[in-house]
């Protein structure tokens, strides 16, 4: 059974210890430590899986052995925390950006985090930082990102109802992957098979109990704080709908805007003369003349929508 230790660099003693699969070690000491120690080298990985499969307890893992450094300061969940950490971090460090937990679930959504790793794809390799992204698939990310950034895909699932089982996609098994599997999402394509599978335990890496407190009260904030935007958004789309549909009614039916308000008032729906307006000429309508604006009892003050 293979143990990785965690060495703190200041006292040179083992500070944490817990089981990792050998030729996962193995491959992180060659392929990872060895790649961070090149110059104008980093290296980027991809953990994904279901959410509760374990695939952020692997990352953090992982991370805490490639560097000991590690903390929670540079364990991310936003795309500007995720540019912070970059421009801020050391040599050699670790950054971990957990998306698992802040509801992304379409490449639009993904849009920032891709913005970020392009565009600080210098720094990242001029500091040899170790980037981990944790997600539900790699199938929604960048694909330039995804098939030529990332060395490596650890694919994390379930076997039987268990937890803490995964796959290692090398950079050619991950680059067929991408092109075979894309179309069904599927990871068992027989051009994308991979050896190399693993088990990985349930222990946590950084810390003791209150750090491992910490750890989840911020990762709670940001799902709370990633709702709220998902909210947020729905809204903006709702609203983007209402107008385009007034818009619709009014050329189809050819209402003055005052008979659109009071019909809408009926159903207890309040719009104003000045507000249905606005939303007509945003589609590119041309206002009421003045007339029917002072027959609709309008005047010049602008009402809020």
């Amino acid at each position: 059974m293979a143990t990785a230790e965690v060495i703190n660099p200041k006292t040179n003693k083992v500070e944490n210890s817990y089981y990792m699969d050998d030729r996962l070690k193995k491959n992180l000491d060659t392929k990872v430590k060895g790649q961070l120690e090149k110059k104008d080298k980093d290296s980027f990985i991809v953990i994904d899986g279901r959410e509760g499969s374990g695939k952020s307890t692997l990352a953090l893992q992982i991370g805490k052995y490639v560097d000991p450094t590690l903390d929670l300061n540079r364990i991310v969940f936003s795309p500007e925390d995720f540019r912070e950490a970059i421009l801020k971090a050391k040599k050699g460090q670790c950054i971990i950006y957990d998306e698992a937990f802040t509801g992304f679930s379409s490449r639009a959504s993904l849009s920032p985090i891709n913005k970020v790793l392009v565009s600080l794809a210098m720094q990242m390799r001029q500091k040899n930082l170790f980037i981990i992204i944790v997600m539900p698939t790699i199938f929604l990310l960048d694909r330039y990102i995804a098939m030529f950034r990332a060395v490596a895909l650890i694919h994390v699932f379930e076997s039987k109802g268990q937890r803490g089982y995964f796959k290692l996609y090398n950079f050619n098994k991950k680059k067929a992957l991408l092109l075979f599997g894309k179309k069904t999402m599927s990871y068992n394509k027989k051009q994308c098979r991979t050896r190399f599978k693993g088990r990985f335990y349930g222990k946590f890496a950084i810390g003791d109990e209150s750090v491992d407190k910490k750890y989840r009260k911020k990762k709670e904030i940001a799902l709370a704080e990633s709702e709220k935007n998902s909210m947020s958004s729905a809204q903006v789309k709702y609203k983007e709908q209402r107008d385009l549909f007034i818009y619709l009614f009014r050329k189809t039916t050819k209402m003055k805007y005052q008979e659109i308000a009071n019909l809408l008032l009926d159903y207890e729906v309040e719009l104003s003369y000045s507000q249905i307006s606005r939303i007509c000429q945003k589609y590119g309508e041309k206002s009421e003349n003045e007339g029917d604006s002072r027959e609709n009892g309008d005047d010049s003050m602008v009402e809020s929508d």
